[in-house]
């Protein structure tokens, strides 16, 4: 028996450096981040906010893993300005991304793109020894000097125009829109599919160093086919009488990509990185006419600057750090993201970085409430401003003159109180009017 307890104690002094080394390493790593963006998905876009068509299982068991946000936004009320805060933490109009990146090359729009000198996520997280990568949309650029790969990403597997054919890849001006990287880049397969693949073999393949992967979802962004529908654009295409019903091809478009979401979340649990991994899904602006996913309690939808427009879904998941299954009201934008990820990350943010974002670590690890701040959007002549539960509309369709609204009684947006609180209007009228300066500054 003795010789019994002498062989267990060398054993135990063999094995246990070696763990305590693997777990102070794995205390040591700083955290991986997933980030989910949804394309033209409305507040009611899943089961857990509001759909009643069909059921979102992946996504609705993120939320009740994690933490679901009531009053979560995007910067704007399209494609492209919003991902050009999301990289940058910064409001769209300092970036060089005001509006859509139009895919026409004769629209003077085309030529926008995401100026080279804004610091991204990616570029961040680099200089603390992070790999990152970008499967999906990109719609900040055009012209190939201004791919990901040339804002910080390491891997890009996906398309730089707001929409392609899910099945031939082919843009709505017909010019094929698929890439590895720097080149174009012929591959079959439903490219909600191809993007969920990609993420899951970019998180098996950076298992073991800190990581951040942002899949950018066409899905649920029109043209609106499933995974078996016909092409219908590019050299094969077929009528467009051959595809199903659209909320049909909506509800597979959407599973498609919510199936996505199950696979990253399994893989994490099949490396055991989930403890290690903040997973943040959300939208790019609200839903439209054809999806129907801003749901009836909004006013507006995508383009506008009422609640529909940019009141969107949005769930954090991080396992023993953010408490399951709860809510937030906190109002928050998605340039608030990057500011976030700077600070869970360690990076060390140069001076000369301003955000306009903040940092939402303590409102996720601690419940700590956000301090009140303004908050502006707009989009083309359309402008709208937070100040706590008030908000001001201006040259809306539906208004004559500014509409001021008290979204704590009144989300619909329906009751005007502009007239009863002219000194409130006339307030956030010159508040809109010097962010307008401020932003064009830069």
């Amino acid at each position: 028996m003795p010789n019994v307890f002498r062989l267990l104690l060398l054993v135990i002094m063999l094995v246990m450096p070696a763990g305590w080394a693997r777990a102070q390493e794995d205390a040591d790593r700083p955290p991986n981040f997933i980030i989910i963006m949804t394309d033209d998905m409305g507040y009611a876009g899943l089961s857990c906010t509001g759909l009643d068509r069909f059921k979102t299982p992946h996504l609705d068991a993120l939320a009740k893993a994690g933490l679901c946000f009531t009053d979560f936004h995007s910067n704007g009320t399209v494609c492209s300005p919003t991902r050009a805060a999301l990289l940058t933490g910064r409001y769209q109009q300092r970036t060089g991304v005001d509006g859509v990146v139009n895919a026409d090359p004769k629209h003077p729009d085309y030529r926008q793109f995401l100026k080279p000198g804004e610091l991204t996520f990616a570029e961040l997280l680099k200089t603390c020894g992070y790999s990152s990568a970008i499967m999906g949309k990109w719609h900040v650029g055009y012209d190939v000097k201004h791919n990901p790969t040339h804002h910080g990403f390491d891997v890009f597997r996906g398309f730089v125009s707001g929409n392609i054919d899910y099945i031939s890849h082919y843009d709505r001006m017909e010019t094929f829109d698929w890439w590895h990287d720097r080149e174009l880049t012929k591959e079959k397969g439903y490219s909600t599919h191809l993007i969920n693949k990609y993420a899951v073999e970019f998180i098996e393949a950076n298992k073991d160093k800190p990581f951040c992967l942002y899949v950018a979802h066409e899905a649920i962004h029109n043209p609106n086919q499933g995974p078996n529908d016909p092409a219908i654009r590019g050299p094969e295409k077929r009528p467009k009488k051959e595809l199903q019903p659209t909320l049909d091809a909506v509800r597979e478009m959407t599973l498609a990509m919510d199936d996505g979401v199950g696979q990253i979340v399994a893989k994490l649990h099949e490396l055991g990185l989930e403890e290690n991994t903040l997973v943040w899904f959300f939208s790019d602006n609200g839903g439209t006419g054809e999806n129907k996913s801003t749901g009836p309690d909004l006013r507006g939808m995508k383009g506008s600057v009422w609640e529909g427009g940019h009141r969107v879904p949005a769930i954090v998941s991080w396992p023993g750090r953010i408490k399951p299954g709860t809510t937030t009201d906190a109002t928050v934008l998605t340039m608030d993201v990057m500011p976030t990820l700077g600070s869970l990350s360690g990076a060390e943010v140069p001076a000369s970085y301003k955000p306009d974002g903040v940092d939402l670590s303590k409102l996720l690890l601690k419940d700590k409430p956000l301090a009140e701040r303004p908050l502006f959007w707009k989009f083309k002549s359309k402008l709208a401003m937070r100040e706590g539960p008030w908000k001001l509309v201006v040259n809306e369709r539906g208004l004559d003159g500014p509409g001021l609204f008290n979204l704590s009684d009144d989300l619909a947006e329906a009751n005007n109180l502009a007239e009863k609180q002219p000194e409130r209007v006339a307030k956030m009228l010159a508040a809109i009017k010097a962010w307008e300066q401020d932003v064009s500054e830069d």
